[in-house]
C-alpha cells in the first residue's frame, strides 16, 4: 500500500517552496509527485527527462506529472507505468491541490475508488500557512480555513519574515480552529519534511505518541463553558467528547455512520481514540467529512486514563446536537458484561 499525502493551502502559501525542497532530497528519491503545473515550480534544474508529455523523471529519482483530464485516471496512470517500467517504482505519492481548493474530495477520492484503493491510502494531509498574510486570510477566506481544519500537519511559512506578534495570534488561532494538527514553523528550507510526511498511525509505537500528544492539545470537558464560533473562522470550530465506559464497536459504528450521513458535509475532522469491548488495546479512528479510514489499533494506551476521546472539528453545526446523541446512544448501548461475548480484534479491522 502506497501512502498519498495531500499537500494543501492557501494562494502563496509556500506549497511550491515545499515540493522544491522535497523533490532536491535524496530521502524523497522514491516519491511520485502530481501538480497542476510545472511550470509553477520550475523543474529546469531537476529534469533527468521526459518520459512522455506531462510526466518527467527528475535527477533526484523523484516522478512528477501533471493531472491530464482527472485525478484518478492520473493515479492510475501513474501506477500502470510504474508496473511497465516506464518510470521507477515509488513508495510515496504526494498530490499538490490548488490554492482554493478543497482537499475533501482528494480524500474520498483515494478512499473509494476501488482500483485506486486496493493499492493507495491516505497518508497526512499537509497544509501550508502563509505566515505574515495567515490572519488576514483565515477570517477572509473560507477556503483556507478549511485546508487548515482537515489537515493532520501544518506548516507555517516564511517566519524568517514575521515577527512574534504575528506568530502569537496566527498560532492561537490555527490551534483553535485544528487542535489535532501538530504545528511546524518554515523558513523556506529549515523544516522538518520526515515529520510532515510520515504517518505515525500507521506505526503503533509513534502513533500512540502521536494519539497523546493530540489528546493534551484538545478539551473535552463537556462542562466547560464554550464560546461562540469566532465570525473569522466561518463557523469552524473544534470540540471534544469522553466517553469513561468501554464502548460497543457496533453500536458506535452505527452511531458515527448515521451521524455522518446526517451531518458529513458540516464535520470536517474526526479523530480519537477508542475503549471498545472487543480490543485490548485502543482503536484509532480518523476521518474527513464523509470518508472514514480503516481504524488502526495502537500498541498500548497513551496515559493511564483508558476514556474514549474524539476530537470534532465541524463548520455550521452545532455542538450540543453531536454531544447530545453521542451519550445518549453510547449509553443505552452500554453492553452487559456479564454477558458480554467474546469478539476478536479482528471484528473491529
Amino acid at each position: 500500500m502506497i501512502p498519498v499525502n495531500v499537500v494543501t493551502g492557501f494562494l502563496g502559501s509556500g506549497k511550491t517552496t515545499l515540493l522544491r525542497e522535497i523533490l532536491a532530497r535524496p530521502e524523497f528519491s522514491d516519491t511520485a509527485v502530481i501538480v497542476n503545473e510545472f511550470g509553477e515550480i520550475g523543474l529546469d534544474h531537476f529534469l533527468l527527462e521526459e518520459v512522455e508529455e506531462g510526466v518527467l523523471l527528475l535527477q533526484s529519482g523523484c516522478v512528477c506529472c501533471t493531472i491530464r483530464s482527472d485525478l484518478q485516471e492520473t493515479i492510475r496512470g501513474l501506477q500502470k507505468k510504474a508496473s511497465d517500467g516506464l518510470i521507477p517504482d515509488f513508495r510515496r505519492l504526494v498530490i499538490e491541490t490548488t490554492g482554493i481548493a478543497d482537499p475533501a474530495p482528494i480524500v474520498s477520492t483515494i478512499s473509494s475508488e476501488p482500483v485506486i484503493n486496493k493499492h493507495f491510502y491516505i497518508g497526512n494531509i499537509i497544509c501550508t500557512v502563509d505566515s505574515l498574510a495567515g490572519i488576514s486570510t483565515l477570517s477572509t477566506a473560507l477556503e483556507a480555513s478549511k485546508q487548515v481544519a482537515v489537515a493532520d500537519r501544518i506548516l507555517v511559512t516564511k517566519t524568517d519574515m514575521a515577527s512574534a506578534e504575528t506568530m502569537e495570534p496566527l498560532e492561537g488561532k490555527l490551534i483553535e480552529i485544528n487542535p489535532t494538527a501538530s504545528l511546524q514553523k518554515s523558513t523556506g528550507s529549515n523544516f522538518d519534511a520526515k515529520h510532515l510526511f510520515l504517518d505515525e498511525f500507521r506505526n503503533a509505537f509513534t502513533g500512540t505518541d502521536e494519539a497523546l500528544a493530540m489528546l493534551e492539545r484538545s478539551d473535552y470537558s463537556a462542562d466547560t463553558p464554550k464560546k461562540e464560533p469566532p465570525v473569522s473562522h466561518h463557523t469552524i470550530t473544534s470540540f471534544g467528547v469522553e466517553f469513561s465506559a468501554p464502548i460497543d464497536w457496533i453500536a458506535f459504528g452505527i452511531w458515527l455512520t448515521a451521524t455522518l450521513h446526517v451531518h458529513g458535509e458540516k464535520i470536517l475532522r474526526v479523530k480519537g481514540i477508542l475503549n471498545v469491548y472487543e480490543s485490548k488495546t485502543p482503536v484509532f479512528i480518523n476521518g474527513v467529512q464523509h470518508t472514514m479510514h480503516p481504524p488502526i489499533h495502537l500498541d498500548r494506551w497513551p496515559n493511564g486514563n483508558r476514556s474514549s476521546r474524539i476530537v470534532f472539528i465541524t463548520q455550521g453545526l452545532q455542538e450540543d446536537l453531536i454531544r447530545k446523541s453521542f451519550y445518549l446512544f453510547l449509553e443505552a448501548a452500554v453492553p452487559d458484561t456479564d454477558t458480554q461475548s467474546a469478539v476478536t480484534d479482528e471484528a473491529i479491522g
